[in-house]
């Protein structure tokens, strides 16, 4: 029979996610949980006190039955004993079952808030660590698999603090009260018995459950690729119709799922010993128990009342003992779990603050790019000795090919990566040396590829100043001219974009993002092909807006589009991460050398085409 709470272990690894099980031992893992608990040191002692005033109570409901069933021993003036002692008998035995469900109960209530507190306080420490990590890990993780570890990481605080505080624990203390009372009251053989029985029990349980760890494993593995695969399937969703591949995803989820069944099978029949194993160790330990019970009844040394005794300690003790191999896998499981969580955690941080880090002096000063190198791998450079300068409120841009390492001089002047050589200063300070809280809230940027949160236009718009008034939240969207557009729409601005803004056009998304960098109105701002997704009536239109927006701002356009960047202060041409032209655009015009041939080629492109 499949035991309540057969959960999914965790995966041994999960595809595409860094952090992986680490060599830490369970007890270190219980070591790195015990800080968040002892925080509420009182609750954890006081739930302790109603732990043990709980099993004292369950204990005391057998020795008080072994009395009432003696009591009920036909005896010379039974009538009178009826009147007196049965009564206050049955009424001691209904409040310490009363005591036994109120221990219980006040222990669940004092520790509920030491447990919530707890999950709450791991669980919003990641969160800020993810946010933390590298763009480098988050490009290299898979949102299914990373998802579910963290969910089953949070649910594995819950899940370890129930087990062992509620289950383990309370089973301890309640076999030590037994044996020393079958001890104390009755001969050693009951106490061997019982410990043999215990100790046979528990070596079969751990030794089996230990075994069927590799089932388990493999399952859960196998889960979690198959979640991977249909979450990474669902969020692709458009592609899969472009290439109409729906069976072909439908077919490699359903591949997943019969590894995971066929896994599955195979941890049911391990199961399936194990507890058919516990059951024959428990029926002849509770056969040989009352067994010698029932001979002392027989030769008179004990009483019908001390077998009643006897038979109820053993149905109490193992009853929570016929659940230990889920028990001891749900403990295994949730420090599994943690330990994940707590290695995902504990995963470096490429790119940190300096211990001397302070907040950026000159927001609005001059962006100097000295002497960059970058590669992303190190047989793969991307950027080679770049140097430029953006003076304070002047528009530098930056054209080439795709591939020409464009784009990886905003996600280092964002500081996403650090550079391997040379240095990128604002206003003369290395931004090494600054906060990154501080670099980031000095800068701006419309990114090429646009991805908006699933909620309403207004939030993705006032995303770029949380607390923005409605006002100023629409006169961004005008500026962005995309006002006309939501109001158009039944909703307005509580318009619900869909997930990663899949309900809005190319066009319409990247308005917002405009928009929201408008509203942001940062000091430097980088325009990474902003008008991309744009026709070339809107672009014309917005173009005036954007050349507003970087009016006496320190301002960065990367573009494909020549036309864009017509009247920067300067042009640089990139080429295989190496600048090879620079120059305003009537000079580079007129020096007929790669930006002349890329503007040649973008009018050829760009003239009516006659049938």
């Amino acid at each position: 029979m499949r035991r309540s709470g057969e959960a999914l272990a965790p995966p041994h690894h999960t595809p595409g996610l860094a952090p992986q099980r680490s060599d830490r031992s369970d007890w270190a893992t219980l070591r790195r949980l015990f800080p968040y608990l002892w925080d509420y040191k009182w609750r954890v002692l006081a739930a302790l006190t109603f732990m043990i005033g709980a099993k004292v109570a369950n204990v005391g409901v057998p020795v008080l039955l072994k009395n009432l069933v003696d009591t009920m021993t036909p005896k010379p003036d039974m009538a009178q004993a009826l009147l007196v002692v049965p009564i206050g008998l049955l009424l001691a035995y209904g409040l310490l079952r009363l005591s036994t469900s109120l221990f219980n109960e006040l222990r669940e209530l004092v520790f509920a808030k030491a447990t919530e507190g707890a999950a709450r306080r791991i669980s919003l420490e990641v969160f800020r660590h993810l946010h933390a990590l590298s763009l480098r890990f988050h490009l290299e993780r898979q949102t299914g698999g990373m998802t579910r570890d963290i969910e089953r990481g949070t649910r594995g605080v819950h899940s370890l603090i129930s087990m062992s505080l509620y289950s383990i624990v309370p089973t301890i203390v309640e076999l030590v009260l037994v044996l020393t009372i079958l001890g104390v009251k009755f001969d050693a053989l009951f106490v061997w018995i019982t410990g043999a029985a215990l100790v046979l029990y528990i070596t079969f349980t751990v030794t089996v459950t230990e075994w069927r760890t590799q089932f388990r494993k493999t399952m859960n593995e196998l889960d979690s690729v198959a979640q991977s695969r249909a979450v990474d399937s669902l969020l692709n969703y458009e592609t899969v119709k472009y290439f109409n591949n729906e069976e072909f995803e439908a077919g490699r989820y359903d591949a997943s799922l019969d590894r995971y069944r066929k896994a599955a099978i195979k941890s049911q029949r391990t199961l399936s010993l194990l507890n058919t194993g516990q059951q024959l160790l428990i029926a002849v330990s509770l056969v040989l128990m009352l067994w010698r019970a029932t001979a002392g009844v027989v030769e008179g040394r004990m009483t019908l009342g001390d077998l009643v005794m006897v038979n109820a300690f053993m149905i109490q003790l193992y009853i929570p003992l016929n659940f230990l191999g889920v028990i001891y896998r749900e403990i295994k499981q949730s420090l599994t779990d943690l330990d994940k969580m707590f290695v995902l955690m504990e995963k470096e941080r490429e790119v940190r603050d300096g211990a001397d880090a302070k907040p950026l002096a000159q927001p609005d000063g001059t962006v100097h790019f000295e002497d960059v190198s970058f590669a992303y791998e190190p047989d793969r450079p991307i950027l080679q000795h770049v140097s430029f300068e953006i003076p304070a409120g002047k528009t530098v841009a930056v054209v080439g090919p795709s591939g020409s390492g464009k784009s990886t001089l905003a996600r280092l002047l964002y500081r996403f990566y650090d550079v391997q050589d040379g240095r990128i200063t604002i206003g003369g300070e290395d931004i090494r040396t600054v906060t990154q809280a501080s670099l980031r809230q000095a800068i701006g940027i419309v990114p090429q590829d646009t991805v908006l949160f699933n909620d309403t236009i207004e939030y993705n718009i006032a995303y770029g100043r949380p607390g923005a008034t409605r006002e100023q939240v629409e006169a961004a969207a005008q500026a962005a001219r995309i006002h006309g557009f939501i109001a158009a729409t039944p909703k307005g601005y509580a318009t619900t974009v869909g997930e990663r803004g899949l309900k809005l056009s190319g066009g319409e998304k990247q308005r917002v993002a405009i928009a929201r960098t408008l509203l942001k109105n940062p000091p430097i701002v980088i325009f990474d092909e902003a008008t991309s997704a744009l026709d070339s009536a809107n672009e014309r239109a917005i173009q005036a807006e954007l050349k507003s927006a970087a009016q006496n701002k320190t301002t960065l356009v990367i573009a494909h589009r020549l036309s864009t960047v017509v009247d920067a202060h300067e042009i640089l041409v990139l080429e295989s991460g190496v600048v090879v032209e620079r120059g305003t655009h009537v000079d580079l015009l007129a020096r007929q050398g790669r930006y002349a041939q890329m503007w040649t080629l973008q009018k050829v492109e760009a003239a009516p085409v006659v049938l």
